[in-house]
C-alpha cells in the first residue's frame, strides 16, 4: 500500500512537472506572440504617423496648387480678355460681306470689291471706290458648287470710311443687293464676340418686331430707343428678355 501511494505521489509530481513545463513553454510562446504583436503595432503606428505627416503633407501641396492654379486661371482670364481685346481692335478696319458668290472678285480682289461697295451703296454714300489694304475670302476650303459661299473679309485703308459703310448697311438692311443677290455687311467680329452677340439675336428681332429701333454695341451691349425718343441699355441678355416680355404685354391690346 505505501509503495503503491508513493508511486502514485511520484506520478502526480511527474504530472505537474509536466503541466508546469506545458505552461511554461506555452506562456512563453504567448510572451513571443505579444512581443511581436507589440513590435507590429509600434511599426503600424510608426507608420500611421508617417501617413498622417505625409497626408498632411500632400494637403499643404494641394492647397497651394489650388491657390496657384486659381491664381493661374485668373491670369490666364486676363490675358484671354486682353488678347480678343487686342484682335478686336486690329479689325477696327474690317468688314464682312455675306452672300457674294464664290470667284467672281477675279484677279485683283482688291480693285473688284471697292468698286463693288461703290456700286452697292451709290454715289451718294462713297464718291468713288474705297481704298482697301486687303481684300479676300475667309480661309476656309471652298464650298462645294451650290454651297454657300464663304465670306469676305476688307479692310478699308480709313476708318471713318468702314464706319459709314457700316452706318449705311445698318439702314438698309435686307435691301442690299450685287447683280439681283442679297447680300448683308458687317463688322468683322472676333469669334468669342460674335458669339455672345449672337445671344441677341432673337431679341433685336422681337424688337425690331415691336417698332423699337436696338443697337448692339460693341462687344455685345444692348440699346433700345424707345418711341418717347429715351435710350435704354441692357447689362445682361436675361434683362432685355424680361423688358421684352413685359413691353409686349403692355403694348398688347386689350
Amino acid at each position: 500500500s505505501s509503495t503503491t501511494l508513493a508511486s502514485i505521489a511520484n506520478m502526480l509530481k511527474d504530472h505537474r512537472a509536466s503541466i508546469a513545463a506545458n505552461f511554461k513553454a506555452t506562456f512563453a510562446a504567448l510572451e513571443l506572440r505579444l512581443d511581436k504583436m507589440q513590435t507590429t503595432i509600434t511599426e503600424h503606428g510608426q507608420r500611421m504617423d508617417s501617413l498622417e505627416s505625409h497626408a498632411e503633407l500632400q494637403d499643404q501641396r494641394i492647397q497651394a496648387l489650388e491657390e496657384r492654379c486659381d491664381a493661374l486661371a485668373d491670369h490666364n482670364a486676363k490675358l484671354t480678355a486682353k488678347t480678343i481685346d487686342l484682335e478686336s481692335r486690329s479689325r477696327r478696319n474690317n468688314i464682312r460681306i455675306i452672300g457674294l458668290p464664290e470667284s467672281i472678285e477675279g484677279p485683283r480682289p482688291t480693285s473688284f470689291f471697292a468698286e463693288l461697295l461703290a456700286k452697292v451703296l451709290g454715289d451718294q454714300i462713297l464718291q468713288s471706290p474705297p481704298e482697301l489694304d486687303r481684300a479676300h475670302r475667309t480661309l476656309t476650303a471652298k464650298p462645294q458648287p451650290g454651297s454657300r459661299p464663304r465670306p469676305v473679309i476688307l479692310r478699308l485703308h480709313r476708318y471713318q470710311t468702314k464706319e459709314l459703310i457700316i452706318r449705311e448697311a445698318r439702314k438698309r438692311r435686307g435691301k442690299l443687293q450685287y447683280q439681283g443677290t442679297p447680300i448683308q455687311i458687317f463688322e468683322d467680329y472676333t469669334p468669342e464676340v460674335a458669339s455672345e452677340r449672337a445671344k441677341y439675336r432673337a431679341v433685336m428681332a422681337d424688337l425690331y418686331n415691336l417698332a423699337l429701333r436696338p443697337a448692339l454695341f460693341f462687344p455685345a451691349r444692348l440699346q433700345i430707343t424707345l418711341e418717347s425718343g429715351v435710350k435704354k441699355r441692357f447689362s445682361s441678355l436675361e434683362e432685355a428678355t424680361t423688358f421684352v416680355a413685359k413691353y409686349q404685354q403692355t403694348s398688347r391690346p386689350d
